[in-house]
């Protein structure tokens, strides 16, 4: 269940297209992407049948019904950690890091903590957020979040990653 916020530049042209080649997993988990960049990994994962193997990714269980977690073919380095695996969270992108604590890494990211106690940690710091008005009949809104929390479901490791949303509002 991968959650999609789709995008007039969803309807990518041609020479836009995903590669997989090209993805930059680190990029995109550590918010040094755009929107479109999300959002054009996410609608070819859902276009694709073969998405997984040709990415080097296996799905696996991730013992929460809003994570849908993936095992990856080689690690990936976020946040000065390598880890192997992801998982998507609405619409997010997550390393899921075994080592360090979720306020430690917070704390070194400048992430203020929205809840910090010994069961839960959330944290969250807006990166860039965005408002384009100038279409007369719609204004688009982009907003790119850096997260970093812990979950029941994961005990011991802390998830950290990029959070891409994206709202068409049709004006008045």
């Amino acid at each position: 269940m991968i959650i999609t916020v789709f995008t007039a530049q969803t309807a990518l042209a041609e020479d836009d297209e995903f590669t997989p080649g090209k993805l930059d997993l680190e990029k995109l988990i550590e918010c040094r992407a755009q929107v479109p960049d999300y959002n054009q990994l996410t609608t070819w994962m859902q276009a694709e049948p073969d998405a997984l193997k040709l990415l080097g990714w296996s799905r696996t269980e991730s013992g929460n019904p809003f994570l849908e977690q993936y095992k990856l073919d080689k690690p990936v380095k976020v946040f000065g950690s390598e880890t192997m695996d992801i998982a998507f969270a609405g619409n997010g992108l997550l390393a899921v890091l075994d080592d360090g604590s979720a306020s430690a890494l917070a704390k070194r990211l400048e992430i203020p903590a929205l809840i910090d106690s010994p069961a839960k940690f959330m944290g969250e710091r807006v990166v860039a957020e965005n408002t384009d008005d100038t279409d007369e009949m719609i204004t688009v809104k982009t907003r790119i979040s850096l997260n970093v929390s812990t979950v029941e479901s994961h005990p011991g490791k802390v998830l950290a990653g990029c959070s891409y949303s994206f709202s068409l509002d049709v004006k008045e």
